[in-house]
């Protein structure tokens, strides 16, 4: 079933809480300390969690183009994009590293929230029609990429994305 403009935009929200928490609650030594099945340290984890959202916002004009064309320049496209998933698997876990060195702990959270609030403000402007276009994706590049995703798949992929990583960080869950 898919998510309602509402249940992304929950999800959103409860990003922003956890990614709050954690930054106020993590030591220095555990936001430093290795995260669980990544090579990633914590705090390099969380920018990478943030980045997702980061990635929706670049994403997004993309998308709006890509699904207005003929449904076989789509597919070269996403078929270009996982031949290159090698390199991409590379620059993502570099990129994510280097940036954290900036986007720390005393800059991730307000990162998030702008990339939130730009992202809530497009999402509230989209229309039904628009929200069910698709196109095709590189499903390589991440576990919730789909062969085929809807514009609606699209704006709900940055919190699954960043649910699937807090599972892999070494620090204290947020209490519900």
């Amino acid at each position: 079933m898919e998510p309602t403009k509402n249940d992304i935009l929950a999800g959103y929200s409860r990003a922003r809480t956890d990614l709050d928490y954690w930054l106020a609650e993590a030591s220095t030594q555990e936001l430093h300390g290795k995260s669980n099945g990544t090579k990633w340290a914590n705090e390099e984890l969380l920018f990478h969690m943030v980045f997702g959202y980061m990635v929706l916002r670049a994403l997004l004009p993309l998308v709006h183009l890509v699904s207005r064309l003929p449904a076989p320049i789509g597919k070269a496209f996403a078929a270009l994009l996982n031949a290159g998933t090698r390199p991409f698997d590379v620059i993502n876990y570099w990129g994510s590293k280097s940036a954290a060195l900036y986007f720390n702990k005393q800059r991730m959270a307000r990162k998030l929230d702008k990339t939130i609030n730009a992202i809530t403000r497009s999402l509230k402007r989209e229309s039904p029609a628009s929200l069910s276009r698709s196109m095709a994706f590189p499903d390589r590049w991440d576990p919730f990429f789909a062969p085929s995703m809807t514009l609606n798949d699209v704006y709900a992929y940055p919190t699954k994305h960043f649910d699937f990583h807090a599972g892999q960080l070494s620090l204290r869950r947020p209490q519900r």
